[in-house]
């Protein structure tokens, strides 16, 4: 059994940092929002779904008019990733005008603003299922392939214990793309004016307005960044799946979510540490589940295992992995 798993774990970790990659920064889009409002905004796993349906929408219109033909694949994949993330940056700062900064004015229970989220979540699903079916007839698409070679990881000759691991092209466009969007925003956050504000107003909001930090700005430009990131990563996720529907933003959201929490929630680096071992821990799971309990549980049990994770690290570290417990002065 142990021989059988060995074998099989290049293939996982190179399925695991996929998905991981993916998770890691839909979570970083929860942890800011919870950093800086204190609110888990339930919504931003269906704005990264929305922005999956944005980047098929301009797939579909750029084959349509033959943009397709004349153009490498990779200068089309950075315009639909580049129009993807600006709408769904622009959808997020308007869900933060319209449905979140009202709640905040009148000081509203943060109960009420998380069930806000929750309705926005429903909102979204419901009204991309409506374009979808309106436009193509069917609510569930299925992207024409892009970044298809495959390449063999020639791990056994070297090391003779393991299989070797195959992969696409489009897993190098993810992870580049990913790690470029990772550390641009770790820039962003610890080393401009802008990030110094989002980290004051995210340690005490009334104090950074006496120092005359414009806070609602700080809030809609976090807003705009995370719902962006969300935005490029379903472009992401359609790159490297191909088939997407209006609900694949629920589950992914709560796999983000857990990943946030796992590292840390409110802590950048650890939403991305959380979001890639969520994804290795799933696919290990996905490979070997079978294996490990002789066929009692197969693949389609990987999510309790990743759960069963999450609930062992928090009882043991509820702040996650890379937080800090919260000391509360009386």
């Amino acid at each position: 059994m142990l021989q059988q798993i060995i074998q099989t774990l290049p293939q996982v970790l190179v399925d695991g940092l996929t998905l991981g990659f993916i998770y890691a920064v839909v979570a970083i889009g929860y942890t800011m929002v919870y950093g800086i409002l204190e609110l888990i905004n339930f919504a931003h796993g269906d704005i990264f779904m929305t922005g999956s349906f944005v980047g098929a929408g301009m797939l579909f219109f750029l084959l349509s008019i033959g943009f397709m033909s004349s153009v490498p694949s990779l200068i089309l994949f950075i315009i639909i990733i580049l129009v993807a993330a600006i709408v769904t940056g622009v959808l997020g700062v308007g869900i933060e005008r319209v449905a979140y900064r009202p709640l905040r004015r009148k000081n509203a229970p943060k109960l009420i603003a998380l069930i806000t989220s929750i309705g926005i979540s429903f909102i979204l699903e419901d009204a991309v299922r409506f374009i979808a079916e309106l436009k193509t007839g069917n609510y569930i698409l299925t992207a024409p392939p892009m970044f298809q070679h495959r390449f063999v990881l020639n791990v056994h000759s070297v090391f003779p214990f393991f299989n070797n691991a195959t992969f696409q092209s489009s897993f190098l466009v993810v992870s580049i793309v990913t790690i470029i969007m990772l550390i641009s925003l770790d820039i962003f956050v610890n080393r401009t004016k802008w990030g110094m504000a989002m980290r004051a107003v995210a340690q005490d909001r009334e104090t950074a307005s006496l120092m005359s930090i414009n806070v609602n700005r700080v809030i809609s430009v976090t807003f705009f960044i995370g719902s962006a990131l969300g935005g490029a990563t379903g472009v992401l996720f359609l790159i490297q799946y191909g088939t997407i529907d209006p609900y694949i933003g629920f589950i992914l959201g709560i796999k983000a979510f857990t990943a946030a929490v796992l590292g840390g929630i409110g802590n950048i680096r650890g939403a991305m540490f959380g979001g890639i071992l969520l994804g290795v821990l799933e696919m290990f799971a996905a490979a070997n589940l079978s294996i490990i309990t002789n066929n009692a549980m197969d693949s389609g049990y990987k999510d309790v295992f990743a759960f069963i994770i999450l609930i062992l690290v928090l009882i043991f570290k509820p702040e996650g992995l890379f937080g800090k417990a919260a000391v509360e002065k009386v």
